[in-house]
């Protein structure tokens, strides 16, 4: 960790999954530090589990924090997290920044599955997710914001999600609620007075030959193709637990062998 300054927290934490040559992934890097400790989970199968366990309150003001993933050919990586994230208001001023940064190899898969981020009130917090995949590549990524804690206003949260599939761009959207957010966050066109928002990306290399079919999941929720061999499933829920509700139906609807293992998918 770089350490605590005047203006915040300098942590990052990074990921390596890599083939072991008997079908299974080895993690040769798994490092973190301050409030982004990781631990391996046991799992079955080729694939291997970390989860990000928070070690320190926050993303609070002023902090920045970095965490990377790197998924090498032919290896399986599920990262979850232990809890949700709380982006609160911190003693330095200025916004937090977290960064993710995801790369996935050609015959690798990545299932990004964190908790949810809550944005508690007086909070500011900018974070980005970027992933970068090569053209046989699997992906599931699941992406959950909740303003403010239970009986509290949001705070300032803004969310960039990037994806790229064979160099090229896919998705590249940007979300900006609570206070001091342009006009019209909270209104129909967005999120229509709900409280959670989500995002889930599935990209499997046959959406490229059988695009994902445009769709309204209910009121809340909609499948939208896009470029390549991926789709976007954005949803808004009046709280969290809704929210994952909505998302899990949707990944199932796009198909269970988006969650099965490579063997499995190709036979």
């Amino acid at each position: 960790m770089d350490g605590v300054t005047a203006t915040g927290v300098r942590a990052s934490a990074r990921i390596v999954a890599r083939a072991d040559g008997r079908g299974g992934t080895a993690l040769p890097a798994l490092d973190g530090e301050g409030p982004l400790a990781l631990r391996r989970t046991r799992s079955t199968g080729p694939e291997a589990r970390v989860m990000v366990v928070g070690a320190m309150s926050g993303p609070l003001g002023g902090d920045r924090l970095t965490l990377s993933a790197r998924v090498e050919e032919g290896a399986r990586l599920h990262v979850g997290s232990a809890a949700a994230t709380i982006a609160l208001p911190g003693q330095a001023k200025g916004e937090a920044r977290y960064d993710v940064r995801l790369d996935v190899a050609d015959g690798a898969e990545l299932r990004w599955l964190p908790e949810q981020l809550i944005s508690a009130d007086g909070s500011d917090l900018y974070v980005t997710t970027r992933a970068e995949l090569a053209a046989g590549a699997r992906l599931v990524l699941r992406e959950e914001q909740v303003l403010g804690r239970a009986g509290e206003p949001p705070g300032r949260l803004t969310s960039r999600l990037t994806v790229r599939v064979a160099d090229r761009t896919v998705l590249d959207q940007e979300l900006s609620c609570g206070p001091g957010a342009p006009g019209g966050w909270d209104g129909p066109a967005v999120l229509a007075g709900h409280r959670a928002v989500g995002q889930l990306v599935v990209v499997r290399p046959e959406f490229a030959e059988h695009p994902v079919s445009a769709q309204v999941l209910g009121e809340c929720a909609a499948v939208v193709p896009l470029p390549g061999p991926a789709a976007l499933v954005s949803a808004v829920a009046p709280d969290a637990l809704r929210l994952r509700r909505l998302l899990d139906a949707a990944l199932e609807g796009l198909g269970r062998e988006a969650l099965t293992p490579l063997s499995r998918t190709r036979t």
